[in-house]
């Protein structure tokens, strides 16, 4: 019996590739290390494509292309990558707007100074490059750690 199947592994493993890339991203650009980029959402590449096409990369290597689980994994990784691009990504530019709105009647008005998080969604760019994240953290690991 196996410490829960590879394919968890896999989808942790692409979770914290894609995470550690946006840091370093960051670090590239700002010259500083940000450490809250571990748990971001929004950004280069998208974390939750890579676990996602991470677990189901894991599942068809191990139970097969053809089998249920992959069917399900496929889906649901396709399911989590367009959410990534049209309702998170439509949602932060709604908090984008409302910021701007708030901006402008803060300089008349006394409001409240707290802002919403803006970046939420993805790119296809952003979501391409984290599937491609997950795969490719997906196969290392099975490299590495056979099932």
């Amino acid at each position: 019996m196996h410490f829960f199947h590879i394919a968890l592994w896999a989808g942790v493993a692409s979770w914290l590739v894609a995470q550690t890339t946006k840091m370093i991203i960051c670090l590239a650009q700002s010259h500083r290390l940000d450490f809250s980029y571990l748990a971001s959402t929004g950004g280069m590449p998208s974390a939750h494509s890579a676990l996602a096409s991470g677990m189901a990369t894991a599942m068809g290597m191990t139970e097969g292309f053809a089998s249920p689980a992959f069917t399900v994994s496929f889906f649901f990784a396709a399911i989590v990558m367009f959410d990534a691009q049209t309702v998170r990504a439509a949602a932060g530019e709604q908090a984008r707007l409302l910021n701007q709105i708030v901006d402008e009647v803060f300089k008349e008005h006394h409001f409240s100074e707290i802002k919403l998080k803006e970046l939420l969604g993805h790119t296809r760019l952003e979501v391409f490059f984290g599937m491609l994240t997950g795969i490719v953290s997906a196969l290392a690991l099975l490299r590495f750690f056979p099932a």
